[in-house]
């Protein structure tokens, strides 16, 4: 079923919908390039300290990349027909993304009775506001898997409606899309986690 699925996907390449994405993913990759690159900028011209990373966002990157690995095995369950295992793996990527936050709100927290605030120095206000853009548009993508997860369960109730519901392209597009969504936002997390571990170790 997959490899027959396969080639319907190479169709929608120039597909209005894949070049909205290319655009957007285009458009982040610039914003935290252009975030990264002054927080050095400023950082060495005016000898301010790197900011400690805490350790709560080494956590929150196992939590993203489960949630990455639960909407592979829902896309992989979807090119199966797996109705079940589809719904499920759906239901657990929007609880670990929703743990991601809770998470990323208690790494704010701590930073916060450490006396670390947005303003206590220039690098410390590049943390928060790069977290917070991140954690923005994990928000913004959250909508998009619960719409997954509702329809499914609505829709997906008899052996007709699961089979009217695993063919249609369109969806097939938008999982595809929400898939490459969440990969570049754990991409981008690495990144940022990696970024911000290099430079409190580089004077």
């Amino acid at each position: 079923m997959e490899s027959s699925k396969a080639p319907q996907q190479d169709e929608f390449l120039f597909h209005p919908k894949n070049v909205q994405l290319f655009v957007l993913l285009a458009g982040l990759t610039f914003l935290f390039l252009a975030l990264t690159v002054s927080y050095v900028y400023i950082r060495v011209t005016n000898g301010i300290p790197p900011v400690r990373l805490p350790a709560l966002f080494l956590l929150n990157t196992v939590i993203l990349l489960g949630s990455s690995y639960t909407l592979i095995r829902a896309k992989r369950a979807y090119l199966h027909d797996d109705t079940q295992g589809y719904q499920n793996f759906l239901k657990w990527t929007i609880w670990l993304s929703i743990l991601f936050m809770v998470m990323q709100g208690v790494a704010w927290t701590w930073l916060f009775t450490q006396g670390i605030y947005m303003h206590s120095t220039t690098t410390t206000g590049f943390l928060y506001v790069i977290s917070i853009v991140h954690f923005a548009h994990v928000v913004g993508g959250l909508p998009f898997l619960y719409n997954f997860y509702r329809t499914a369960q609505k829709r997906m109730v008899d052996p007709v409606t699961v089979l009217v519901y695993f063919s249609d392209p369109e969806k097939r597009l938008k999982l595809r899309l929400l898939t490459i969504y969440w990969h570049f936002l754990d991409i981008l997390w690495i990144y940022l986690v990696v970024f911000f571990g290099v430079n409190q170790w580089v004077s």
